[in-house]
This record gives C-alpha cells, sequence and structure tokens, in this order.
C-alpha cells in the first residue's frame, strides 16, 4: 500500500465525533454545536423559487452571485460598521471552508499559526493540512484570549494568529480593547489575523466587535457563516472578506477546492443576511435563557464555570470522571482536553436544546456529579 502524507498523519478524527459514537442511541445531546430551531421561512423559500425557476442548474461566479456578495457587503456595513466591497467577498462552503482557504493561502510549510487552547478543533488540523507549525496558547481566567499572550508567541516564523469572538468552546466575548489591540498586532508585527466571527449574533453581555474595524494596513481576514446566526449549519454557507490581494490568494485555492459555493444556499443566505432579522434576536433571547438555566444548574452542582458571555456553550470546570459518568447516565458532553491540553478538566456544554431537555440533563448532570463526592 502507498504511504499517506505527512500532512494527514498528523489530523485525526475529531475528539468530539468519538464521543457521538459511544454514546447510547437514547442519549440527550448536548455535544452539538448547532442550533436546534428551523432555518427561517424566507430563507428557505429563497431557496425553493431559485431552484423552481432554474437558477441553480449552473456554476455561479467562483466569488458567488454578486447579489450574494452585496447582501454580505451590507450586512458589514449595518452589522458592523465595515465597508466592504463586494468583490472582496467570497462565497464558501461554510465557515470551515473560509477558514481552510485562508490558511492554505497564507501559510508556508513550517510557519506557525497561534490559536486558543482550548479552542476549535479546526484550527490546529487546517494548520497541519496546510503544512503549518500549530501553535496554541492559553487563556485568561475567564477563557478570553488575551493580546498579550499573542504577541509574546509571534516569532519570525509566525504567519497567522486566530481569533475567535464569540468563542467556541468557551462562549468568551473579547472586549472591544482586546480587538483594537490584535489588529494592532497583526499590524505591527505584519502577521495575518484570522477572525473567526461565526457565532457573532449571540451575544449576551458586552458587544461583538471585529478586529477588521480598527485594521489599517490590511492584515485582518474575517471569517463568518449563516450557520449559527440563522440555524442553517446544514446549508454549508460561509463567506471571508478582506484586503483585495489577500482574496484573490484565497480565490485561487477556493476555485480549484471548491469552484463554488452551493448555488441553492446561496440564493437562501442573500435572503436570510438582507431579509427580517427577527428570528436572530429570537434565538439569541433563547439561548440566553437557557444559559442561565444550565449555570444556576452548575452553581448548585458545585461546578465553577466563567460565565459565558456569548455563542451557545459553557466550559464548566469538572472533576476527575465526571464527562465518563455523564455520559454513562446518558448526556452527551465532550471533554474540554478535546479542544487542546488547556482544555483538560473542564468540559464543553451545549445548550442549543430546548428548555425542557436541558432541564432533564441538569438533573442527570446533577445526579452524575453527586456520585463522585
Amino acid at each position: 500500500m502507498t504511504h499517506f502524507s505527512h500532512r494527514v498523519e498528523q489530523v485525526s478524527i475529531s475528539g468530539i465525533r468519538e464521543v457521538f459514537e459511544a454514546a447510547g442511541e437514547d442519549a440527550i445531546n448536548l455535544g452539538l454545536g448547532q442550533p436546534d430551531f428551523p432555518t427561517p421561512d424566507h430563507a428557505r423559500e429563497a431557496a425553493v423559487e431559485a431552484i423552481q425557476a432554474g437558477k441553480v442548474d449552473a456554476y455561479t461566479s467562483n466569488k458567488g452571485t454578486l447579489e450574494l456578495r452585496e447582501a454580505i457587503a451590507e450586512k458589514h456595513a449595518r452589522d458592523n460598521d465595515l465597508d466592504v466591497d463586494p468583490e472582496d467577498v467570497i462565497a464558501t462552503s461554510g465557515g470551515s471552508e473560509a477558514l481552510h482557504i485562508a490558511l492554505e493561502a497564507h501559510v508556508d510549510a513550517g510557519e506557525e499559526v497561534i490559536f486558543p487552547d482550548p479552542g476549535f478543533v479546526s484550527y490546529e488540523a487546517l494548520t497541519h493540512l496546510a503544512g503549518g507549525t500549530p501553535k496554541p496558547v492559553g487563556l485568561r481566567d475567564d477563557l478570553t484570549l488575551a493580546p498579550e499572550t499573542v504577541e509574546e508567541a509571534i516569532t519570525d516564523e509566525t504567519a497567522a494568529f486566530v481569533v475567535n469572538s464569540p468563542a467556541n468552546p468557551t462562549g468568551a466575548v473579547q472586549s472591544p480593547e482586546d480587538m483594537a489591540e490584535f489588529a494592532r498586532i497583526a499590524d505591527e508585527h505584519d502577521v495575518l489575523c484570522i477572525s473567526d466571527e461565526v457565532y457573532e449574533h449571540q451575544v449576551f453581555e458586552g458587544e461583538h466587535r471585529s478586529p477588521a474595524e480598527f485594521d489599517e494596513t490590511g492584515n485582518v481576514v474575517v471569517v463568518n457563516a449563516c450557520s449559527k446566526a440563522y440555524s442553517m449549519t446544514g446549508w454549508r454557507l460561509g463567506w471571508v472578506t478582506g484586503s483585495n490581494d489577500r482574496i484573490e490568494r484565497m480565490l485561487r485555492v477556493h476555485q480549484y477546492a471548491q469552484a463554488c459555493a452551493s448555488a441553492p444556499a446561496q440564493f437562501a443566505a442573500e435572503a436570510a443576511l438582507s431579509g427580517p432579522q427577527d428570528p436572530v434576536a429570537e434565538m439569541r433571547e433563547a439561548f440566553e435563557e437557557r444559559r442561565n438555566l444550565l449555570l444556576e444548574g452548575f452553581e448548585e452542582m458545585g461546578l465553577e464555570c466563567p460565565t459565558p458571555k456569548g455563542a451557545f456553550y459553557a466550559m464548566p470546570k469538572v472533576p476527575d470522571g465526571w464527562v465518563d459518568e455523564v455520559i454513562d447516565r446518558g448526556v452527551v458532553v465532550v471533554p474540554g482536553d478535546a479542544f487542546g491540553e488547556n482544555g483538560a478538566g473542564y468540559a464543553r456544554i451545549s445548550y442549543a436544546t430546548d428548555t425542557e431537555t436541558l432541564k432533564e440533563a441538569i438533573d442527570i448532570m446533577a445526579e452524575a456529579t453527586a456520585a463522585l463526592d
């Protein structure tokens, strides 16, 4: 048998998937990172109309339809006070592909990519696949990423660093001051800042600000998607925006890896972004209520948990054996070390499930906690 590439041998199946496979069929799933709401009707209808009208039978532009890119530009003006040229946007197959092409276009073999630990599992894996060297860095006690930690980690071999706010798996939200500092660091050290803003609309405390707002030299690239804001994980529609020269290089990767994002999904995303935003607010309010319920449960259990200010995850500190005990009792949670070495001693809990199910899961987690005392 022929050998496999060194890059792929450095990547394993996600620890999150291993937890799912180990759980029983009737388990309550608090490990899934997707909203439990339907995609807004107007987004679905836009895709159906485009299909029936024969508008999705052919490739779109590699970057995506102009109408979608205009909707993305208008979204950034509305939500982020950013002036984005539609020509500087690439519609991608989800936020995952956007991250992938950003790293492929900017990282040479052996170059370092700095990212938070614990952090989203794709950062390390995609760095390996780009031939780079992962460089995870620890977080503050509140699970936010300190700009000074990033700056201290930068060397002559650093190509990029990743900022994720609101964050998966921690639910942490970076302050505007932090975001301004990340932009300064990218500018002064001439390294790329990749800002993963997929959860930007799930903010309960504080405010979401993008490092792109403070960027003066074109060293910030923004990755986003419809997945979490509009409950469109299955549609696989994301995007990346940045300076024109960076977009042109990322397009070279995208056009050979993907050609273009799914045409029906592009029409759905255009409608989601430009249509009524009420569903976004409704989901955010529901997630905040669930977060509060979960935090109350942790407090009663005696588990310490930094308050998640966004996304729909909580990351409590848990005793040895807690994750296995909870899973054995029928609730799927993810061990913190699935997200990096510094995640050891924590568990990631997704509260993207209905309130009654969440209450049932909290009762089971309380029983598991008591059993370990």
